[in-house]
């Protein structure tokens, strides 16, 4: 069997198993001491997914109390469907999915409707970088199912710049211990239409400054990080940023992520701000 198809086996299993007893009668940890098992749906077009699967799991497992299970697709078109999304009950048994895919062209109404089913039912989801770009059905680029999942369209970015990263919701509870920064060279995602959807609030805004052919420059902002509720009750973070690996691998950008997945799931307080025990599922 597959190491993808073992993984999500194993994991699925394990929660089904719902156990309440640990061998030998001893009683099962507190809700609290229970892992957050979370899917990692990677992989598809103009990306380093195979270094960026290892900077995520184990930087957000270093952070909080999540385990995960990674569907790593290795293909790097934009028409490939990640294998993970071949079975209806493709979520079943996780906490939440992270989407890192890149599949802009991946368009089949059917498909799309089985990858959001699960978040219409309530399932948490955490979206970043290319995976705003992706599944362009049919009202792409105005509205589309995924940007109303997404809560942002965004359709394009121009060329490589450092990002100011400032945290426009001082309130917020993911980003209210953290603090603007600048990142490397990286992406700025524009905001179709100017803004998120009603459903959606800004938490953060990049700006960058591109130097242009004629010498002088221009400055662009967009919202880069923001909160979203879809379907009237699912709660998704989503971040735009995480184009090069020297972001995903960044500190700063760990700790957002990290932050706004404990968001996702309504964890996000001390007793799951802490390392966890193995990063993945099916590790021994």
């Amino acid at each position: 069997m597959p190491m993808l198809s073992r993984r999500l086996a194993f994991a699925a299993l394990a929660v089904a198993a719902g156990l309440t007893v640990l061998p030998g009668g001893a009683a099962a940890p507190a809700d609290d001491d229970k892992p957050i098992r979370a899917l990692l749906v990677i992989g598809g077009c103009c990306h380093d997914y195979k270094k960026q699967q290892e900077l995520l799991t184990k930087g957000i497992s270093a952070r909080a109390n999540v385990q995960w299970a990674i569907a790593y697709d290795p293909d790097t078109g934009t028409k490939h469907l990640n294998p993970v999304y071949e079975k209806d009950d493709w979520a079943k048994g996780f906490d939440v999915v992270l989407h890192d895919e890149c599949s802009a062209d991946v368009k089949d109404p059917k498909i799309v409707e089985r990858i959001l089913k699960p978040h219409k039912d309530g399932l948490p989801a955490v979206v970043v970088h290319c995976g705003m770009h992706c599944y362009r059905s049919e009202g792409y680029p105005k509205a589309t199912p995924w940007f109303e999942f997404t809560g942002l369209a965004t359709t394009r970015h121009g060329p490589q710049a450092p990002i100011d990263v400032t945290y426009v919701d001082k309130e917020s509870p993911i980003t209210k211990t953290l603090e603007g920064w600048k990142t490397v060279n990286e992406e700025l995602y524009n905001n179709e239409a100017g803004k998120l959807h009603e459903t959606a609030q800004p938490i953060a805004k990049g700006k960058q400054t591109i130097k242009l052919k004629d010498g002088k420059e221009r400055t662009d902002e967009s919202v880069v990080a923001w909160t979203n509720t879809y379907n009237g009750k699912t709660r998704v973070f989503g971040t735009t940023l995480g184009h090069n690996n020297d972001t995903v691998g960044d500190a700063r950008y760990l700790d957002l992520v990290t932050r706004g997945l404990l968001w996702s799931v309504n964890k996000l307080d001390e007793a799951h701000l802490k390392p966890a025990k193995k990063v993945l599922l099916d590790e021994k």
